[in-house]
């Protein structure tokens, strides 16, 4: 550990306050994707009154921000998310499932630590470029609606990241590790389809129905499931089946569709077929639609360079320590997950780091996983989409997972949003952010690596991104 990585260290704790109380102040009030105005505004104003350049509206997005500071390259970017789930509401602290209000949203996912911890790392790099009077910027970008909305992806439609040097970012698992591989890209789509009321029964032959084309559109699309590749899914939501009196032709109907492919240009390619059908069902309904682009992510493109520095300085930040009170928290929230395998990305597909990660997390004993996962480099899949992927496409990228929640805890569930509003939580995010902040001394710091970063970028995205958000679409709440 270098002086100026303990200073760095220091300065996040002494400073912690800022982040934690940041964090419960976003756990208690939760926003949706793209309507995170007050998470938003606590974060302007407290990079404005800590010396950050801060530009709201950022890429014409209301609640997308940047805070900069310092000049010159390297450019590093730090990204934040702060979004929440629907339905997820849960009490603080609890040991089984106790909504604060009945079908409010929740941070199942962890965002409030996410877009915080990333701060503490924005922080703790600003004090690096101050102290140090190394040349270089620091870009803490506030980032909505990773979890429908994707503000990343129209970044990066955008061309915003091709600006940065390097991005770095972090999520909170149940396991500490540095992220590897890839997962799906996707895109979602509405179908709205317009039809003829009538009476079904005295004047069934003019009506035009919307909700068969909608049924016929979704039977189309199971038939396309036999020609798609094993890595593609298509799913569907009806968001609205045009009424509940069933001696009525609806006149409208609308359906939420999400293709996924393991590469994005395939995902593309994937939903003209999706479109097809689409059109397809309308011509047999003589109805009409009109379709709205709503989202879409690409795959991860992995760094293995940026990877090894993030395991690195894993290794010298070391791990939290706990107190008894918080692992008998843990040991009894994790007694209500589901029976799981050995945690970690590396376990799936390791092993010797499968045999390491079960004799280390005895099988949920010790409640939270108190230990660092081997170094594992991969481009394999895993299921599952971020607009992360869309920046990986523009510039080197790399993250890391953090033990924030108790060992096995589902995604998005109920005791990811209890014990992410714990002190467990704060120790998460507060250790993601001196990681990230002593890996980015090392990008500052040693040219070399960057040039080595670049070179694996370059050769890895060298087929080009397919960017999956159509130009002219706008980001949509929904």
């Amino acid at each position: 550990m270098t002086e100026l990585k303990q200073q760095i260290i220091d300065y996040i704790v002494k400073n912690s306050d800022i982040f934690t109380n940041l964090s419960d102040e976003i756990w208690a009030n939760p926003e949706l994707s793209l309507k995170e105005y007050r998470s938003a505004a606590l974060y302007e104003k407290v990079l404005e009154e800590n010396g950050f350049r801060v530009e709201k509206n950022f890429d014409d997005i209301e609640t997308a921000f940047t805070g900069t500071f310092g000049s010159g390259h390297p450019v590093i970017g730090i990204l934040g998310e702060y979004d929440a789930l629907s339905g997820l509401s849960q009490e603080r602290g609890a040991l089984s499932h106790k909504p604060l209000k009945s079908g409010a949203p929740g941070h199942g996912c962890g965002h409030n630590m996410l877009g915080t911890g990333a701060l503490a790392a924005a922080f703790g790099i600003k004090h690096y470029l101050e102290t140090s009077g190394h040349e270089g910027t620091v870009i803490f970008f506030g980032c909505p609606g990773e979890e429908g909305g994707a503000a990343k992806a129209f970044m990066a439609r955008d061309g915003i990241w091709k600006d940065l040097d390097a991005a770095l970012t972090w999520h909170p698992e149940d396991v500490n590790e540095v992220k590897t591989g890839t997962n799906n890209s996707t895109i979602q789509i509405m179908y709205d389809f317009h039809g003829v009321s009538a009476h079904a029964a005295g004047d069934p032959e003019h009506g035009r129905s919307a909700l068969d084309a909608v049924e016929l559109m979704n039977t189309g699309v199971q038939y396309l499931r036999e020609h798609m590749t094993s890595d593609c899914r298509v799913h569907y939501a009806i968001t609205d089946a045009g009424g509940v009196s069933p001696n009525v032709v609806q006149e409208h109907a609308t359906v939420l569709y999400m293709v996924r492919a393991g590469k994005v240009r395939n995902c593309v390619e994937l939903l003209k077929r999706v479109d097809k059908i689409a059109e397809g069902a309308a011509l047999m309904t003589e109805t009409n639609f009109t379709r709205t682009f709503i989202d879409g992510t690409a795959d991860l493109v992995p760094n293995f360079t940026l990877e090894n520095v993030l395991f690195e300085n894993f290794k010298e930040v070391g791990l939290p320590t706990y107190t008894d009170e918080e692992i008998s928290f843990a040991k009894a929230l994790s007694s209500t997950c589901p029976e799981n395998t050995a945690p970690g990305f590396a376990s799936k597909f390791d092993d010797t780091i499968r045999e390491f990660t079960e004799e280390h997390s005895e099988h949920g004993k010790c409640g939270i996983n108190n230990f660092l996962i081997p170094l594992y480099h991969s481009t394999a899949f895993q299921a599952g989409s971020t607009d992360v992927g869309d920046v990986s496409w523009e510039t080197p990228t790399a993250q890391i997972h953090v033990a924030g929640f108790v060992n096995g805890a589902p995604g998005h569930s109920w005791q990811n949003v209890s014990c992410g509003g714990s002190s467990i939580g704060h120790k998460a995010l507060l250790q993601a952010g001196k990681v990230l902040a002593c890996a980015a001394v090392d990008l500052y710091e040693k040219p070399e690596i960057l040039k080595e970063a670049r070179a694996e970028f370059e050769k890895r995205t060298a087929c080009g991104y397919v960017c999956p958000i159509e130009d002219g679409a706008k980001p949509i709440a929904i």
